[in-house]
This record gives C-alpha cells, structure tokens and sequence, in this order.
C-alpha cells in the first residue's frame, strides 16, 4: 500500500512562508495518529500512536505510521506534540525515538507519564516537556498553545499551532460533555478566542461525525454500573481499556458503594492505574483495590476483577477467560461487563468473546445491551457547535474512517465553510496552507508498518497473503527425485497436506500427472529445477483447485540425481 490516490504525484518544494501538513496516519482509519507540518525548513509532530491489527492481518502485533516521510528529517523535527495518552496516539513514540532518542516529547502530566513507562520498556529515556491548558510553549517555528479538551481519558489537550503562514487548531480526540467526572470541560471559551483571532486550518476529530446529538454524559454510566452491581450474586468481572481512569474510577466507586473489593488484571491494566493514582487522576477508596492473588480467599459476591479485552484483543485477559485458558475462570451467575464502545474493525472479536463468556454461564453486559459506556469523541451536534464558535477559514477532518471523515466534512459545509475549502485527505496526502487557501497538491508513499514480534517493518502484504493463504486454504509440499539425463522422475512424487479435511491419499489420483507433466518438461528442454518446480505447482494447483475447491499454498521441491 503506498497512498489510497494513485493520481497525485509527489509534491512540489513548499512555498516561502507557507504551512505544509501530512498526515501519517489516522485519516481513513482508527489509529495510528500521526500528523506532521512543515513551516521554515522545520518539523513538528503532532501525536504518534499505532493501529491494532484486524483478523486479515494475521501475527502482527502493532501497525506503525511510515516514518519514510522523514526519514532523512529527523534532524528537522522540533518536538512531538501528544494530544493525550491513548495508545492510537502515543503507541509508536518509542519506534520514532529509536531513530532520533533526543526528540522532545510535549504533552500534558498524565500523557507523559504514560509515555515514559513505555518508553522505559524500550529502554530509552527521552527529553519531555510538561505542558498545560492556557500553557503557550514556542518551539521552534511553531509556538503552540495548548487548550483543554474532554475526552475519555484526563489530561486531554488540543493544540493551536501558530507561524507565519496561519493557526492551525487541532482538537486530538474530543467531546463536549458538560459534566464530565474531573469537572475538566472542553474550553469553547478558548475555541471561540482563537476563532475571533483567525484560525486559518481547524483539523477536527470525525470519528462521531456520522451519529447524530450529543454524547451522554458520564455521569450517567454510574448509575447503570450501581444497578448491576446491585443484581449481581457472583462475581462481577469488567472489561476496558487500560487507559481508561474515568471508568476504572465508577467501577471502584460502585464496588465500595457494595461491599466488593477489586483486583486489577493485565499488566497494562495495573502499571497505568498505578500511574493515574500516584498522580492524583484516580481516586482509589482505602481498602478497595486488592491483589489479584488474594482474590481467591473472597467470596465471589465481594470480588470484583477489573481488566483488559473489552475490544477481543486474543492475548487480553478476557479473551483468555472466554477460551478458559486463564487462571481466572468465569462460571454460572458471573457478570461480565464490557465498558467500552466496538473499533471497528473488532466487531467479530467482540461477538466471540461474548458468545463464549455466555456459553460459561455468564451474564454479559455491553453496550448493546445497557449503557455501560459513552463514546469519547464529540457526536455531529457538538460538531456543529465548534464549527459555528471557531469560524475557520479552512477545515481538514482527522482521526476517522474515510465514511466519518466524509460526514464531517459535509457538517462544516452545513456551517457555512466553503466546500472548496473543506480538504477530505487520506494518509499521505499532502495539504499546504498558502496564502490562507488550504488545498491538496501531492501525495507522499506511507503503508503499513507491521510489528511482528522483534521485527519491524520486515513483513510485507505479500508475506500477510501468504499468512492468510496458510490459514484459510492449506499447505502442500510436492517433492520429486529426477534424472536430467534420462528425463525420468526416479522417485516421487510424494505430496504431504496440512488444513485439508481429506487424507493424503487423495492424492493419489494426481501424482501420474505430475510425473508425465515433469517428464515432457524436462524432454523439451526443461533443465533447471525451478523451472521443473512450477511445473509441479501448476499441475497440483489445477488440480485442487478443480477436484478440492481450495486455493492452498504449494511448496514444491525438485531435486536433481
């Protein structure tokens, strides 16, 4: 995959005092946030996280932005700029700073400090800057001023970024709730001041764009978490992401208000919330949290365990329970509740663990279910609202599939923002703000950066067909022994399946073909062994393909006597 507009060619040389900005990842899908601008010979990157894999992408662990872009400009970059903590944003810091250590890393308190024990996994120590709302930073060519936004996790911030070619308003991940848990609100104050100031670029969160109102309120998940707690006789186990204080914090809050004590599961799950209580985001009662190892010598009706898979993650601690290959195991009268909405892209996952958690006699509550959880991106109706109090001059959406980045572009037109100054762009396309005017005038190469284990970068879609081909339809090996001197196959060929529900001897029938087909190969002038090798394949693959109905991958193997 290089960029999703074949038409566009590379971009020209950015005009003096112009703003260039790509982004890297993030638009026409859920993760990988990644936005770099250019101003003055300079660089300044705004969030880097990772894209989780989906079932097509089988043993990847983590998808990276392509850092090919600049590559040879890592000298250039200023700082990274993190918006919030949330691994689609912070999740590749540690793949960049293995190219350059020293980047400065800016973010808020808690931002940062979910970095730096990533990064101390990594082994790398870097420079940070600690930054709040109100909070204006120059660095470089780029003052910055930072603005608090709400959004599922504290410490959230949008970043106004100022040069000479204009301000660029990027929200990060955002929401209006008007009654958020930390009393922290989205500053529209600060969104309607930058807007009376002039904001040239206003690069906005889509991945709500589609549905229609507002987004409840927080505050309204913990009544709902009271009820459950209150119907449950067993175990209760909750399932959310890592990163996510505000509904660890009602999950705490309920099990005090019943009696219960909660054990923390996954080791992410406990080095973050570890983490947001040392630094004041997470309130924790005395004598609530327990280890996970004392949680046997309870009653099931005063436990509950609270840990990570609410997406069916495979490795996660509820996708082990659902499978029952955890030391925690789900029985009859349980509740389960998964505290999150479904990324798409999961939706499989997701049904499966709920399917085998039901199977065990579980009672499980999502959010199809109950309202267990509300979204952390602002819904069309706040939207709209930020359109109409920040006026900008030009609107790029970010942070979306290509449907949502769509939806939020046809709400700032609906506003009364110029069509041909709403810029729909994709992962690589280049947008320059000249002249106050934002418009598309390139395209840069950026695929798919899989991690796979300790590599980086080394497997290729190519290498992920042959995963899926190997998981989906089977493997044959044809082996065969011939004389080029005589054109006779002297023994062979012998062929070995494996995903095939038929037994080998099924290929009985086929292996006359393959010696005739070698044997005339080799009598008209066929020497070479690769050559005698995808005659093989051909024969076994026309074969299978018509008598079987399967596709496999052929291995075949000639050697020469």
């Amino acid at each position: 995959m290089s960029h999703p507009h074949p038409e566009l060619s590379l971009p020209p040389a950015l005009p003096d005092g112009a703003l260039r900005v790509v982004a890297l990842g993030g638009l026409g899908e859920v993760g990988r946030n990644m936005a770099v601008l250019e101003h003055a010979g300079r660089l300044l990157v705004i969030d880097c996280g990772v894209l989780f894999p989906e079932d097509h992408q089988p043993g990847v662990d983590l998808i990276l932005p392509d850092f090919d872009h600049i590559a040879d400009r890592l000298e250039d970059v200023e700082a990274i700029v993190l918006t919030h903590g949330h691994e689609d944003h912070i999740g590749a810091v540690p793949y960049l700073l293995r190219q350059r250590p020293d980047i400065p890393v800016v973010g808020s308190r808690l931002t940062l400090a979910f970095v730096e024990a990533k990064l101390k996994e990594h082994r790398l120590a870097p420079r940070t800057l600690v930054v709040s709302e109100g909070q204006v930073e120059q660095l470089g060519v780029f003052s910055c001023e930072f603005v608090a936004v709400n959004h599922s996790i504290p410490d959230a911030l949008a970043v106004a970024v100022t040069t000479a070619a204009g301000t660029v308003l990027h929200t990060g991940d955002f929401k209006m709730d008007q009654l958020p848990l930390d009393g922290r609100i989205t500053d529209l104050r600060a969104f309607a001041r930058l807007g009376e100031q002039g904001v040239d670029l206003f690069m906005v969160d889509s991945t709500n764009a589609e549905v229609p109102g507002f987004v409840t309120p927080e505050v309204e998940i913990g009544p709902v978490l009271d009820e459950v707690f209150a119907a449950s006789r067993k175990r209760i186990i909750v399932a959310s992401f890592s990163s996510h204080v505000h509904r660890v914090q009602q999950v705490l809050d309920a099990a005090h208000a019943h009696g219960r004590r909660v054990a923390l599961v996954g080791r992410s799950m406990i080095r973050n919330m570890g983490i947001a209580a040392e630094l004041g985001y997470l309130h924790v009662p005395e004598g609530v949290l327990i280890d996970l190892k004392k949680v046997d010598s309870l009653r099931d009706d005063e436990t509950v365990l609270m840990c990570t898979g609410s997406q069916g993650e495979p490795m996660a601690a509820l996708s082990r329970m659902a499978n029952g290959d955890h030391k925690v195991s789900v029985g009859p009268g349980d509740t389960v509740i998964l505290a999150s909405s479904l990324i798409p892209g999961n939706e499989n996952a997701v049904f499966r663990i709920i399917n085998g958690l039901t199977r065990l006699g579980a009672r499980v509550v999502h959010g199809g279910n109950a309202r267990v959880h509300v979204s952390g991106h602002a819904s069309a109706g706040e939207l709209l609202y930020c359109y109409n109090i920040v006026r900008p001059r030009n609107v790029m959406p970010v942070h979306g599939e290509y449907r949502h980045l769509v939806a939020n572009a046809a709400l700032a037109v609906r506003t009364g923002v110029p069509a041909d100054r709403v810029v729909l762009a994709e992962d690589g396309v280049v947008v320059d703000l000249v002249d106050g005017v934002a418009s598309v005038v390139g395209a840069v190469p950026c695929g798919y950066v899989y991690v796979d284990g300790s590599s980086v970068g080394e497997i290729t879609d190519a290498e992920l067909k042959d995963r899926r081909i190997l998981g989906e339809e089977g493997f044959i090996s044809v082996f065969a022994v011939v004389d080029s001197a005589t054109g006779k196959v002297l023994a062979g060929p012998q062929i070995l399946a494996r995903g095939f529900a038929e037994d080998d001897s099924v290929f009985e029938d086929i292996r006359p073909d393959v010696v005739r087909a070698l044997e005339d190969a080799i009598t008209g002038g066929a020497t070479d062994t690769h050559q005698l090798q995808q005659v093989m394949r051909r024969v076994v693959g026309r074969w299978v393909a018509t008598r079987l109905r399967r596709r496999p991958m052929i291995v075949p193997v000639v050697v020469e006597a």
